[in-house]
This record gives structure tokens, sequence and C-alpha cells, in this order.
């Protein structure tokens, strides 16, 4: 029996000792001579591994928990004060890629110039989707919108610009730009030269509210669009809409494309400069031409009933009060207000010198075109100006509620340096704010005149 314990302490010991020499040979390089290690380095090698195994599977539970979250939501809700047709988020194609459609996505695709190209406009019903696909129509280029007409604003305006364009000719497909197999269908019936890339979520107080639909479509959304451009043959070249929001805590004035953008307000902003670094990554990889509009504070007709000069414009007729901000100490907040036919101009002026993409069904060739331009008037005006313009036009006296600017993702001011845009493609804003204002005001009046609800 004593024999028997001996020889199995000795097993033991023989165990011991061969798992000490499996850890060792395990931390040694399969490459003899690259490798110097260090004193003391041994025995705190193997726990080194182990905290990068468990951080990096860690790691990936934590994305794969994100991407559920944000991927698998069937809907996404609105905020209180808008319409709740929750429906309306959901990621769905209404189409039925029949013959019928077919032949519409052709025919509202088909250049009608000599020099034409041919655009797919992705958020065709927003505000400045409307516009810049008009222009585009109206030159002779051919033009098919995609759009999902969510309920982050009255759907019935999408609906009106909707009918707008389609008397012009632009035919909007009613999809989700996450949808795959509808961006995929609308390229094998279009060879499309250019993508013009509007939609997104906009609006910067909106995202402490709903976070999760800024993920879904201002990056997700882009990074699939980038993915299915990238396989196609040839490439199309790709103009994006980025934000003047991007400068976020940035005190130099005016704001220059070669400014730092790293200290984002918002997570609007944040997405916006998320979409920045992931078109750096699809241009340096894949070879795809790209070009990021940063788009400063935009007012027109047909405008975004979210947008400060158009709830005032409400609010004011009906004789309810309008906030009207102001920073630490008193301080001014104003915005580079930028006319909408100004903004159109420099997104026409974008896509006609954007170069031809360098890759090839997913496959770089060479080094293709990336550029960033501000889009602004270069005159900032202070809001206060903004109201006392509107009072005089509409011929109301508004009532003013001072209020601190609140720490919801506002910054105090915005100033366009546009010299870049100018260089490149002539940019130059025509319209400052009292006669911007003035066409906006004609047409509100206009159009909600004809019994169409302003509460929205």
């Amino acid at each position: 029996m004593r024999w028997s314990r001996g020889r199995k302490r000795c097993d033991d010991q023989n165990s011991e000792r061969k798992v000490m020499e499996k850890v060792e040979m395990d931390s040694t390089p399969s490459t003899p001579g690259k490798f110097k290690m260090e004193k003391g380095s041994y025995f705190h090698r193997p726990r080194w591994h182990t905290s990068l195994a468990k951080l990096t599977f860690w790691s990936f539970v934590f994305l794969g928990l994100m991407f559920i979250f944000f991927f698998t939501t069937p809907s996404i809700p609105s905020p209180s004060s808008l319409p709740t047709d929750h429906s309306r988020r959901s990621l769905r194609t209404y189409n039925n890629f029949g013959a019928a459609w077919e032949k519409r996505v052709r025919s509202s695709a088909r250049i009608r110039s000599p020099n034409g190209v041919s655009v797919l406009v992705t958020g065709a019903a927003g505000f400045v989707g409307t516009h810049v696909s008009a222009a585009l129509k109206r030159r002779g280029d051919g033009v098919l919108g995609l759009d999902n007409f969510n309920d982050y604003y009255d759907p019935s305006l999408k609906r009106a610009r909707q009918a707008l364009l389609e008397r012009t000719g632009v035919f909007i497909v009613e999809g989700d730009i996450n949808d795959v197999d509808l961006l995929k269908k609308l390229f094998e019936i279009v060879a499309f030269t250019h993508v013009m890339h509007l939609a997104a979520q906009a609006g910067v107080r909106y995202a402490m509210e709903n976070p999760g639909s800024y993920v879904h479509s201002n990056i997700a959304g882009f990074v699939n669009l980038l993915e299915v451009c990238k396989s196609m043959n040839p490439q199309p070249a790709i103009v994006w809409a980025s934000s003047s929001s991007v400068y976020g805590l940035n005190t130099k004035v005016p704001f220059s494309e070669r400014d730092r953008t790293d200290q984002p307000a918002s997570l609007y902003a944040a997405t916006k400069k998320a979409g920045e670094e992931i078109a750096h990554t699809y241009n340096h990889i894949y070879g795809l031409s790209l070009t990021g509009l940063r788009f400063f504070t935009v007012y027109g007709p047909w405008g975004r009933p979210d947008m400060a000069y158009f709830f005032f414009t409400r609010d004011i007729l009906k004789g309810k009060s309008i906030p009207i901000f102001e920073a630490a100490n008193h301080g001014t907040v104003a915005r580079d207000f930028t006319y909408i036919d100004d903004i159109v101009r420099g997104c026409l002026g974008a896509l006609d010198t954007a170069e031809k993409s360098t890759g090839s069904g997913g496959k770089k060739t060479g080094p293709a075109q990336l550029r960033v331009f501000n889009l602004g008037n270069t005159s900032p005006v202070p809001v206060s100006e903004l109201v006392s313009i509107l009072e005089r036009l509409l011929k109301v006296k508004a009532e003013r509620n001072i209020m601190k600017l609140p720490r919801n993702g506002d910054v105090q001011f915005t100033h366009a340096n546009i010299s870049y845009a100018q260089s490149e493609f002539g940019y130059k804003p025509k319209t400052d704010l009292q006669n911007g204002l003035k066409k906006f005001v004609q047409w509100y009046i206009n159009y909600y005149s004809d019994g169409k609800k302003a509460d929205q």
C-alpha cells in the first residue's frame, strides 16, 4: 500500500512536470530567433494571453448584442409630439418587382441629355432630396428616387413632395437603404453612374429620445449602401450628406474642412462623423469615389417642420410663444443659414466634379477621389434676428420666451469657410436670409392655405 501511494505521488509529479513543459512550449514562438524573452516575462505571458482572449470574447459579445438591439427592432418609435404610426418605421419594401414597376424605374432613370448622368437619389422625398432630384431632372439627367417615408415628421409633407417630383418625371421607389435585395435590384435594372446619398435620420435633439434610429440609418444604412456600391461593375461615384454638426465643440471660426472634428456635441453629429470615417475606409480599400457635404442649417420652401424657422413661423401665426435660446452670460446663438437653392448648386457642383470610382466588383485598381466640402452661406445670423425678419414678413409680433441653451446637442454658433468648394466647383451662395425667408413664408402660406394642417 505504501509503495502504491509513493508511485502515485511520483506519477502526479511527472504529470505536473509535463504540464509545465507544455505551457513553456506553447508560450515559445514558433520561429526561433524572432523573439527575445525579457526577464520575468515568462510567468506573466500566459495571464496576458488569457486576459486578451477574454477581452476579445466579451468585445464580440457586446458587438453582437448591439447588432441584435439595433438591427432586429421591428419598428422605431417617434417623438410624442409627432405622428405615432410606428409601422412606418419598419424595414419593408413596398414594391412587387413586377414588369410595370421595372418600366417606371427605367423610365425615371433614363438620361435625356447628351452629357447626362444616371443618379440614384436616396432620401428623395426629403427636403434637400426633393430639390436636388428636381434640379437633376430639369437638366436632363436620369433620376431615380428612394425613400422609406418614415414618420419622423409629417409624412403627408413627404407625399406632397413625391407628387411634385412625379409631375417632373421622377419616380420614388418606396423602400429602405438597409434593404440589400432592393438596392441590388435597382442596380440590376439601372447601371447608375452616381449616387446622391441624402437619406439619413436628421435632427440633433431627437437623438436623445431615439438613438437607435440614428445608428440604423446614418451608420448601418450608409454601410449597407457602400457595400452594394463597392460590388457594382462599374462602381458609381458617391456624393453624400454629412453635416456641419461634425464641428461640435470646435471654437475656431469660421469652420474649415481642415479643423478638428473629434468633439461631437450630439449623437447625430457623432454618426455623421462616423460616416466620414467609414467613407475614408471604403475609399481606401475598395476604390469608391466619395464626396461628403457638410450642410449648414438649410432652409427654404418644402423645408423640414422640425427646423426652428419652420415651427417659429407656425407658432407666430398661432400666437404661441417661441423659445429663443441664449448661451452662458447672455451669449448670442447664431447660425449660418443657407438657402436651399444654394445648397442644390453645391450638390450638383460636387456631383459634376466627382471622379469615377477606381474599383471593379469589390476590388480596388487604383487611388480614388475622397473629398469633404462645407456648404454654407458664410454669414451667421443671430436667431433673434431670424425671429425679427419673420415678424416683419408675417406682420405679426412674436411672443418670445428667452431660455438658456440646453445641453441637448445644440451648439452656440456655426460659420462656414467655403473657400475649398469655391475653388473646386465655383460654389458661391447668392441668397441672404431676408430674401430666403421671404420665399419660404410665401410657400408656407400658400401650402397651408389649401386646407393642409400646419400643426404637424
